[in-house]
Formats: structure tokens, sequence, C-alpha cells
């Protein structure tokens, strides 16, 4: 009996021990499994940081690049900054006669700037005028053809056209009464600007001239030119002072003497208001103590 007892007492500890020692076996592995999640966490945080510091890092080398750009930059603007003090120090001992050479310079370039905006305002001026001028001598004429009246300006100058077929019969320098009412419109715009001097021109073709009275083509258009002023004067009271007449014969053509319709165009008479060039030496005048 005894003997079971203790049989009983033994398996009944053995048992004890057995889940003892199971549960302490699981408790372990618990603990294990947490410790290999704990090292996974501090394996991952590792990582983290050295990735951080690694951008840290980065950036230090980014700021230390700009840094020794900017004392670059600083050594170089000492290096101006001291050629400047060594300029201004040159400066500082000018004299004082070279200093005023200086001044006297600028002074003259200033008035030569002055100057020469002055004869761009007064040319800018005629250009107008002139406009306005050829504006008016169209407007007065009327519709008629261009062939036989041409009112234009090359190079400054006002120039008038007129065909001799509107003034003048074949070989003659009489003016024709329909000529006259022409001329009588250009001496009304003319009359209207007094200051204004011309000079009637009379050209012809180089076709020689067999007609009893005249020498040749000079004394043709001189006499063509006569008869033009003298209109002007009498008839409708141009001060002849205003007015020359001359004659250019055959000799400046607008167009070739080879064909009839080339030489239509060369004969005509030509009115030129004159450019009135005592303006622009009055602005020389003024200025001619301008180097």
């Amino acid at each position: 009996m005894n003997t079971l007892k203790t049989g009983v007492v033994i398996i009944v500890i053995a048992m004890l021990s057995s889940c003892a020692a199971t549960k302490k076996s699981a408790k372990l592995g618990e603990e294990n499994q947490k410790l290999h999640v704990d090292v996974k966490n501090c394996q991952d945080q590792l990582a983290s940081t050295k990735a951080d510091n690694d951008k840290l890092n980065a950036k230090v080398a980014s700021l230390q690049s700009i840094i020794d750009d900017l004392n670059k930059r600083l050594a170089g603007a000492s290096k101006d900054n001291t050629q400047i003090l060594n300029t201004l120090q040159d400066v500082s001992v000018m004299s004082a006669k070279q200093a005023e050479s200086v001044k006297k310079s600028l002074d003259v370039i200033g008035a030569k700037d002055n100057y020469i905006n002055g004869l761009q305002s007064a040319l800018a001026r005629k250009d107008s005028l002139n406009m306005a001028l050829v504006n008016n001598l169209k407007s007065a004429v009327g519709n008629l053809n261009d062939k036989d009246i041409n009112i234009k300006v090359e190079k400054g100058v006002v120039y008038i056209d007129i065909s001799d077929k509107m003034l003048f019969n074949s070989g003659r320098y009489t003016v024709t009464e329909q000529a006259r009412k022409v001329l009588g419109k250009v001496a009304k715009v003319l009359d209207a600007h007094p200051e204004i001097e011309f000079m009637v021109e009379g050209h012809t073709d180089n076709v020689p001239i067999h007609t009893e009275g005249l020498d040749d083509n000079w004394d043709l258009s001189v006499k063509r030119a006569k008869s033009v002023v003298r209109i002007l004067q009498d008839q409708y009271h141009i001060k002849p002072s205003r007015m020359s007449a001359a004659g250019r014969s055959e000799y400046l053509p607008v167009a070739e003497n080879s064909d009839s319709k080339g030489r239509a165009l060369n004969r005509r008479t030509r009115i030129i208001i004159l450019p009135q060039l005592d303006q622009f030496f009055d602005l020389l005048v003024k200025k001619d103590n301008v180097q």
C-alpha cells in the first residue's frame, strides 16, 4: 500500500514537473520571438538613421561648396575694391588744370550735340513745310494728268514739272491760254508764301530746231523760261526779285531721246522751289564758335 502511494506521488510530481517545464519552454519561446521583433525594429531604425545621416552629409557638402564659392567672390571683390581705391587715389592727384580741361571738353561735346539737334529740327521743319507746299499745289491745280504737270519732292527740293504740250505750241515759246490758267493756280499758292524764291527752267529734247527767230535748243529753252517768268510777274504780280529764269536745253534729260515718248518727257518747263539756305547759314553763324 505504501509502495502504491509512493508511486502515485512520484507520478504526480513528475507530471507537475513536466507541466512546469512546458510552461517555461512556452514562455521562453515568446520571449525569443519578442527579441527577434525588437532586433528587427532596431535594424530598421538603424537603416533609417543611416539614410538620414547620408542626407545630412550631402547637405553639408553642398553648403561647404557654397561657402567656398562665396569666399572666392569675397576675395575677388576685395581685389576690385583695392583697384578702385588705387584708381581714386590716382584721380585725386589730377591737377585743377586737367579737371578744367575735361570740363571744357564735355561742354564742347554738349554744344555740338545741341547744334546737331538744332540742324535736325530745322531739316525736319523744312521737310514738313515742303510737303505742305506740295499738297497745296496739287490741290490748287486739281486733277490734271501727271503727264502734263507733276509736283514732287526730291532730296528736300520741291519740283513742278509742266509738259511743253500744255505750255507751248511746237517749236514756239509763247504760252498758250490754257497754260496761263494753270500758271495762275500755281502763282496763287506761291503768292501765299512770299518767303519762297524759285527758278524757272526750260528743257528740250535733242532734236535740232529750225524755226525762224531761234538759234538752237539753248535759245528755245531760255526763251520759254523767260515767257513763264514774265507771265508770273506781269499777269499774276509775283515779285521779280523772287524769280530767276534759266535754260538747260537738251542736256538734263529725264528720259532717253531715242523714241517719241522719251522726247516728250524731256520737253518740259520746271519750276524749282529754291532751298532757303540763308536760314541754315544763320544757324551756322550762331554756332560758329563750336569746334
